[in-house]
């Protein structure tokens, strides 16, 4: 069911010429007429989303502004294969944005803040998980057969002589 609104969707959306507006009304498809689809079209990139009719449609294409601009501080001009290989750092951005269905933050510069401070976490908590892959790796290449054989033990019957009881 899935792929087939995703399709149709696609169908419905690619097919418009870029100088008609940004809304359709819903069909059966994606829940009747209290539905609404707004997209934006960047590039190769289209953008869609599904609101009830109680929403702003211009605060929602303002909300896919905001969202493909901060998707484009991310990534450095996103593209396809960035929202492909990088599905979760999307998810973040839009959970900056949206939660639960209502609009959290709408300023990029907060929101490009609170992803630096995850990413910190994430790479404090990858170094702290992988300390003990790195003792491992430490100790492995260490060597310790060779360094056994290197290492001069005293001669055992003069080692005994000079130990004084």
């Amino acid at each position: 069911m899935q792929q087939q609104i995703i399709k149709e969707t696609f169908q419905l959306v690619s097919k418009r010429d870029d100088n008609v507006c940004n809304f359709l009304e819903g069909g059966s498809l994606i829940g009747g007429s209290d539905y609404k689809l707004i997209y934006r079209h960047y590039a190769t990139l289209y953008f869609v989303f599904c609101v009830d009719s109680s929403e702003s449609e211009l605060g929602i294409l303002d909300l896919i502004q905001v969202f493909v601009e901060t998707l484009d501080k991310c990534f450095e001009n996103v593209c396809e294969l960035d929202l492909i290989f990088h599905a979760d750092a999307a998810h973040q951005v839009l959970d900056e944005l949206v939660m639960g269905g209502m609009v959290l933050q709408t300023n990029m510069a907060e929101i490009l803040c609170r992803l630096q401070e995850q990413n910190k976490m994430q790479k404090a908590e990858a170094g702290i998980s992988a300390a003990p892959a790195r003792a491992v790796s430490a100790v492995k290449s260490m060597n310790l057969p060779q360094q056994l054989r290197d290492m001069k033990l005293p001669d055992l019957p003069q080692a005994i002589k000079d130990l004084k009881f």
